[in-house]
């Protein structure tokens, strides 16, 4: 007999059950979330898991039994090419693991609040606060890391052409800066 637990608990209930004659699993009885009126029963055969873990895991492995059902009937990974060789097989299921990508990001874009509009909004404040003569900094001081890395004898070569570059860049940013001066 299995007790239900009360008032609007999400996970029902749970049992061990008998398997055949010697395997036991655990079946975890969840509510509907499309018709709050049924219920699903989960089947687990790792009895040590607790109840919210059964769900979790079933709800991951949902998503992907819902990616495969997409891919193969809607995006045709299993009937639009007949190809035999390895690499044709895998440039096909990444092209179809791309198309998924975009309808999940249209989707997501079109349902949910949190869109990578706002992603955007964020970094671009960020990079916002750094200025030119900053990223043109880093940028050289990054390269001139490397460079000092893997070609230590040419450190002045490297020096020179720093300096060369750094000066042409000066001189762009005060010509932009004139023109829209005059303008």
């Amino acid at each position: 007999m299995i007790r239900k637990r009360r008032g609007k608990a999400k996970i029902k209930g749970s049992m061990i059950v008998g398997i055949g004659e010697k395997q036991k699993a655990k079946l975890v009885f969840v509510c509907n979330r499309n018709n709050g009126s049924k219920w699903l029963a989960l089947l687990c055969t790792d009895l040590s898991l607790p109840d919210k873990d059964v769900v979790r895991i079933y709800g991951k492995r949902w998503d992907i039994e819902v990616f495969f059902k997409m891919a193969k009937h809607y995006l045709k990974l299993d009937s639009e090419v007949q190809v035999q060789d390895f690499d044709s097989i895998v440039a096909h299921s990444s092209i179809v693991m791309i198309r998924y990508i975009f309808l999940a990001v249209e989707q997501r874009y079109a349902s949910d609040d949190r869109t990578i509009g706002s992603l955007f909004l964020t970094t671009s404040e960020e990079i916002r606060d750094l200025s030119l003569t900053d990223a043109l900094f880093r940028i050289l001081s990054m390269a001139w890391n490397k460079v000092r890395q893997y070609y230590s004898e040419s450190e002045q070569l490297v020096l020179e052409i720093i300096e060369v570059t750094m000066k042409e860049a000066i001189a762009l940013i005060r010509l932009g800066s004139i023109a829209k001066c005059e303008s």
